[in-house]
């Protein structure tokens, strides 16, 4: 009889990625993949570790899985991830009751560790997670900018690009398989390449991947100094580029931004948003800001929601400062209390709702293209998302209509909205 194993991927897409890798691996050996944790035979826990509520989460998922080794049927816990990379002799000595820690280098140990001894598995490969019509395409890790903030540099190490031939036999795979859309993520996908080319090169790693079967080409974590004419040209000009664009801005104040050892500076930043809508009129620009850094003023934080109130970007994720331990940034003085960081949380997510509210009711009378990926059975209605939307982080359209397949694309006529979300009808 197969074991069952329960799979747990906890943080980023790209944490994702390597969970998809290791099932994978795990595909080789006598095993079959359960929903379930308390039917799980094995348990293993893919990790986070890029901020303390993060990895508090992690930290309460290897608990709850601990509980199945007595209460459940579970005989091996194995951690893996961020957290297993940074903490592990921390970790091995605060959790007897995990059977290993693997860290982010070493997932294709995992059917070793559960058999014992050598054991001959498959090359790399993935098993998606994804629903079966766009996957994520990680073309680098690592990262060489070194935040002042950011852990990720201790973690993952240093920026590591993927040879544009092996992302593209990756790729195709993918589309042979059905998929329709390819997410490129990395800690920083614009520096893509400058370690193996000698300079940053994803317009020649977009335009490659363009041949492909497939329908959408979507771009995440571009750093924004990196934004250049050339791919700012071929995100207007390919027909198979998302008309989206996901800039981690971080901040606007150029105090904070030079503590924070950002390259951009305020007005670049405004420069390339600009620049970015007038060569895009139709394109959705994504972006993450983090309040509440070491000293920010309250005249730094007025200049950041005044940025959101003028530049009025599509899609916000807002975020509170964490103190790691072993960042630059911890030893800056000036940290502020919880509660002040909570607030200004509020005030800006205040801020950016009003933005989205005025963006929908635009969009009321529109007919726009909504991909079908999900239904809401208690409405009644058809759920999906638009090109200027990526998946599980950004709004979503609902809409009524007879049929619909998923990951297919229809027309649908916006009617209102829901707060953040549209809602339509099919028109064909």
């Amino acid at each position: 009889m197969k074991r069952k194993i329960f799979v747990l991927s906890l943080g980023c897409d790209k944490n994702r990625v390597d969970t998809e890798n290791m099932l994978y691996y795990l595909s080789s050996g006598d095993y079959v993949v359960t929903p379930d944790e308390s039917d799980a035979d094995v348990i293993i826990i893919n990790t986070c570790a890029f901020i303390e509520s993060a990895r508090a989460e992690s930290i309460e998922a290897i608990l709850q899985a601990a509980k199945q080794k007595t209460d459940g049927k579970c005989s091996k816990l194995i951690v893996t991830g961020c957290l297993s990379e940074k903490y592990r002799d921390e970790l091995v000595k605060e959790l007897p009751e995990v059977d290993a820690f693997i860290g982010v280098r070493e997932y294709e140990k995992i059917v070793s560790l559960i058999e014992g001894g050598e054991i001959k598995q498959k090359t790399d490969g993935r098993i998606l997670t994804t629903p079966a019509h766009f996957a994520y395409l990680r073309v680098a890790d690592g990262c060489d900018n070194h935040c002042t903030f950011c852990t990720i540099p201790s973690i993952r190490g240093k920026f590591t690009s993927v040879p544009t031939e092996v992302l593209v036999a990756q790729a195709q795979k993918l589309a042979n398989d059905g998929v329709k859309e390819i997410i490129l993520v990395a800690q920083d996908t614009t520096s893509y390449g400058k370690d193996i080319y000698g300079k940053p090169s994803l317009v020649p790693l977009i335009r490659k991947l363009s041949m492909l079967d497939v329908e959408k080409i979507r771009l995440m974590y571009c750093y924004p100094e990196l934004v250049t004419d050339d791919l700012i040209d071929e995100i207007a000009s390919n027909p198979k580029v998302a008309k989206y664009i996901d800039i981690p801005l971080q901040h606007v104040s150029d105090t904070i931004l030079k503590k924070m050892n950002r390259k951009s500076r305020k007005s670049e930043i405004c420069a390339l948003i600009t620049k970015l809508r007038a060569k895009c009129p139709q394109i959705a620009i994504r972006t993450t800001f983090m309040v509440g850094f070491p000293s920010e003023t309250d005249e730094e934080f007025e200049e950041l929601c005044d940025f959101v109130k003028e530049y009025k970007l599509e899609h916000v994720g807002i975020f509170a400062y964490s103190k790691e331990e072993d960042t630059p940034s911890a030893k800056i003085k000036g940290h502020l209390p919880a509660r002040v960081k909570a607030k200004r949380v509020r005030i800006l997510g205040k801020l950016n709702e009003q933005n989205v509210i005025a963006y929908n009711k635009e969009q009321i009378g529109k007919t726009v293209e909504v991909r079908y990926e999900d239904i809401d059975y208690e409405r009644g209605l058809f759920v999906g998302r638009t090109e200027q939307n990526a998946p599980e982080i950004d709004t979503l359209v609902y809409f009524s209509g007879d049929f619909a397949d998923v990951g297919k694309t229809y027309a649908v006529k916006i009617t209102g909205y829901d707060g953040y979300d549209l809602i339509g009808e099919m028109i064909r």
